[in-house]
C-alpha cells in the first residue's frame, strides 16, 4: 500500500482543506485513495474530513490529477446538448413568455424567493402575460451564506447555484425530460431545503447520470423507487409553502453526473472556489432545458 503519510501531513492543521487537497495532489499521476488519506491525517484533521462528503474530496483529487472531477463529464456535456428532450413544463418554457429572476439586485423591487411577498410580486408580472420566472445557474446567492451551507473543511460557504429554477403556480405539472428510473424519493424537511425531492437516474449509451427535481408537492403520481418513467410523463407537481422547503412555488432542476456520497438529497449550491469541480459534477441544466439566452437577462 502506498504510504500516504507525507500527503496527509500537507493537510494537517490547514484552515482550508479543499485548497490543501488541491495543492497536495498537484503533480501526482493518479488520485489518492481518499479513505486511506483521511485515515492517515492527524485526529483533528481526520474529524473535520469525516464531516465532509468523501465523494467531493475524491472529485477534487481527480480534477487535479486527471483533469475531470467525474470521468467522462466533458463527453457527457457534449452529448446532453444534442439529446432529444421533452420540455419540463407545458407550454415549453423555451418558447413561452418568461422573465429572468436574478437575486443579485437587477430587480431591486423583487422580494426574496423565501419571502411570502414574492407570490404577489410575481403574480403581478403573470397578470401582464409572463408565464415563467427563471433562476440562474452559476449565480452567487447571498441567501446561502448561512451556517446551514457551511462545512468543516473550509470557512467558505456554498453559495453558487447549481441548478435552474423555474417559477410557476403551485400544482403545475412537471414532465420527465428523458426516460429513466426513480433513484430517490425523499422529503428533505430542513428550512430552505428541497422539501419533496425526486431524483431520476438515466442511461446514455452506458453512461449513467441523474436529474434532480426539488420543491415538489407531496402528490408524486404513481412513483416509487426503481419505477421507470417515459420522456414526457408527468412525474410531479410544483409544491406550495411550506411543503417545498419554504419557498415560493418553483422547481429546482439540476443535472448530476455523480451523486458522490449522498442519498436522497444533493448539493444544490457549491463553493465558488470549487466551481471547476462542481461544474463537472453538476453541469448547466440548460443543456436539457434549452432556454434562450435572453431568459437569463433583465
Amino acid at each position: 500500500m502506498t504510504d500516504l503519510t507525507p500527503l496527509a501531513a500537507r493537510l494537517n492543521g490547514c484552515a482550508d482543506l479543499y485548497t490543501a487537497l488541491r495543492q497536495a495532489c498537484t503533480g501526482l499521476s493518479a488520485a489518492p485513495d481518499i479513505a486511506a488519506l483521511i485515515a492517515a491525517t492527524d485526529p483533528a484533521t481526520r474529524a473535520r474530513l469525516a464531516q465532509v462528503d468523501a465523494g467531493l474530496l475524491a472529485a477534487i483529487a481527480r480534477k487535479v490529477t486527471q483533469g475531470e472531477a467525474v470521468p467522462g463529464a466533458t463527453r457527457l456535456r457534449a452529448a446532453l446538448a444534442t439529446l432529444p428532450v421533452h420540455p419540463l413544463f407545458l407550454p415549453d418554457p423555451a418558447t413561452a413568455p418568461g422573465m429572468a429572476l436574478p437575486t443579485t439586485g437587477a430587480r431591486p423591487d423583487m422580494p426574496a424567493f423565501s419571502d411570502a411577498a414574492f407570490d404577489a410580486w410575481f403574480a403581478r408580472h403573470q397578470a401582464r402575460g409572463i408565464r415563467y420566472g427563471f433562476g440562474l445557474y452559476g449565480e452567487n446567492r447571498t441567501v446561502y451564506a448561512t451556517p446551514q451551507f457551511a462545512d468543516a473543511a473550509s470557512s467558505e460557504r456554498r453559495t453558487i447555484h447549481l441548478g435552474i429554477d423555474v417559477f410557476a403556480p403551485a400544482g403545475t405539472p412537471v414532465h420527465a425530460p428523458l426516460p429513466g428510473r426513480v433513484a430517490h424519493l425523499t422529503y428533505n424537511a430542513d428550512p430552505l431545503d428541497y422539501g419533496h425531492t425526486l431524483i431520476l437516474e438515466h442511461d446514455l449509451d452506458g453512461t449513467r447520470f441523474f436529474t434532480l427535481y426539488g420543491h415538489l408537492a407531496a402528490t408524486l403520481p404513481s412513483l416509487h423507487p426503481t419505477a421507470t418513467v417515459a420522456a414526457g410523463q408527468i412525474i410531479a407537481h410544483l409544491g406550495d409553502w411550506p411543503e417545498n422547503g419554504g419557498w415560493a412555488p418553483h422547481i429546482h432542476f439540476q443535472i448530476i453526473t455523480d451523486l458522490l456520497a449522498t442519498s436522497g438529497n444533493f448539493f444544490g449550491v457549491g463553493h465558488a472556489s470549487l466551481m471547476d469541480v462542481w461544474s463537472d459534477i453538476s453541469p448547466d441544466a440548460n443543456l436539457l432545458m434549452r432556454l434562450p439566452a435572453h431568459s437569463f437577462t433583465v
